[in-house]
């Protein structure tokens, strides 16, 4: 299996002239990574420090490739982790098969995006906690480490650092070694979020926590309910209405965007009226989270925004990159000169575009794979506990925060395929090498 996957991506690397690059995220992870500033808006700089580090070679194909390996090695990882857990070798292979396999994951590996290195740093983390009967205070501070750069690279991986350390709680570990995730998960968070503090004058992890909690009100908010203070009506709904909560961010009619200035100035601001809508609607807030999380099991895929088209196949044909923006070209000056639009290559993009991958291996059966992830979660044994409740929390956090994306379901499947192996493992503690 590893080594048809291996031959599938050099079959992706030789489909596409070139990484795939997206208007806005890309560009601004690549600035980033040139300027070492963190950003004041979405993304921190987790990504672009790796970014950084491959910055020598200006080479995004060569981004791809090396996220490429790292897609593998995730893969390999899922394996190992089950062999030690007793599984036989032909169901750790067919757990990590949707990330060796399936194209959304391959074409995120072949994509200037944080998804993949959230995943990677996520199963990594995993391995760690899991990888012997007892949690060592190294093994424990190794994993609270690429949990913390996990939530560097993606917010919405932070509280993943909690519900490790409530694991270990519950494993009734000692407390040095809990203790030593907690302060090597914590140390580099501060430390990232006063260097955030320098340059945006908070400390935090970013500037759109708010922002973000707002749209997300955006789809039920009431203010005859909510009653804000005079200060806060202003982001009341106005009217203004599109068929996903993230559009509110964008919308010019809505009313965070008819504020006066940059719309990343009003966090605080969104941030205290999204709460009180919270506290004020709770149930309406939970279910838009039910309803939007939903989308994830339908057996066909659900636009969601409506504008986005999806596709559980490789693309081909050409996509330009819109010029008129002026970051296109300051990046392509200071990062890799040869920056383009994607185009696949024949023959081998005719190749991908046959490559077949239904679309209910994402839908219904990832439903199945968390019910029974769960079972072995809430089981005798819970071996799957840890997994599946960083699955879970990967799959409904993102739209608690601001929205569902297919997209962001993605770092959830290899956990849920982890956790849902587990179910079925015969002994109660990973075997030990001598």
């Amino acid at each position: 299996m590893l080594a048809a996957a291996v031959a599938l991506r050099v079959l992706v690397m030789l489909g596409y002239n070139t990484a795939q690059l997206y208007w806005y995220d890309s560009f601004t992870y690549l600035d980033t990574a040139i300027h070492m500033r963190p950003q004041g808006a979405f993304h921190p700089a987790g990504y672009s420090w790796f970014l950084w580090l491959l910055r020598p070679f200006q080479s995004v194909e060569l981004i791809a490739g090396v996220q490429h390996a790292m897609g593998l090695g995730v893969g390999a990882m899922i394996y190992l982790l089950l062999r030690r857990w007793s599984l036989p070798g032909w169901g750790a292979s067919l757990a990590a098969a949707p990330v060796l396999f399936d194209p959304a994951f391959l074409r995120l590996e072949h994509a200037v995006l944080s998804d993949l290195q959230v995943i990677f740093l996520v199963v990594a983390g995993l391995l760690a906690l899991m990888w012997r009967r007892e949690v060592s205070t190294r093994a424990a501070a190794l994993a609270g480490l690429l949990l913390a750069l996990a939530g560097l690279t993606r917010t919405a991986a932070v509280p993943l650092i909690g519900l490790a350390a409530l694991w270990l709680v519950l494993r009734r570990t000692p407390w040095r070694r809990t203790a030593a995730l907690l302060v090597a998960a914590v140390l580099p968070l501060a430390g990232y979020a006063g260097w955030y503090a320098q340059h945006h004058g908070r400390f935090a992890l970013s500037g759109s926590d708010g922002i973000a909690l707002w749209a997300r009100t955006m789809t039920f908010a009431d203010c005859s309910v909510i009653r804000p203070p005079a200060r806060e009506a202003v982001m009341c709904p106005n009217g203004s209405v599109t068929d996903a909560a993230s559009e509110y961010v964008w919308l010019p009619g809505s009313a965070l965007n008819r504020l006066p200035g940059n719309r990343f100035s009003h966090n605080e601001l969104a941030r205290s009226f999204a709460l009180k809508a919270i506290a004020a609607q709770p149930l309406d807030y939970l279910r838009e989270i039910v309803k939007d999380t939903s989308l994830a099991f339908t057996w066909q895929p659900v636009n969601h925004p409506k504008r986005v088209s999806l596709a559980n196949t490789f693309p081909q044909g050409a996509w330009t990159l819109p010029e008129e923006h002026t970051l296109i070209g300051k990046v392509r000056r200071e990062y890799d000169s040869d920056i383009q639009g994607l185009s696949s290559v024949e023959p081998f993009g005719t190749i991908l575009a046959a490559y077949p991958y239904p679309w209910f291996l994402h839908g219904p059966l990832f439903g199945v794979i968390l019910l029974v992830g769960m079972i072995g979660a809430i089981g005798r044994r819970r071996a799957a506990l840890l997994p599946w409740a960083f699955s879970m929390f990967l799959l409904v956090g993102p739209v608690a925060a601001l929205d569902f994306d297919h997209r962001y379901v993605l770092p959830s499947i290899p956990l849920a395929c982890v956790a849902a192996a587990l179910a079925f493992q015969k002994r109660r503690q990973p075997v030990v090498d001598v």
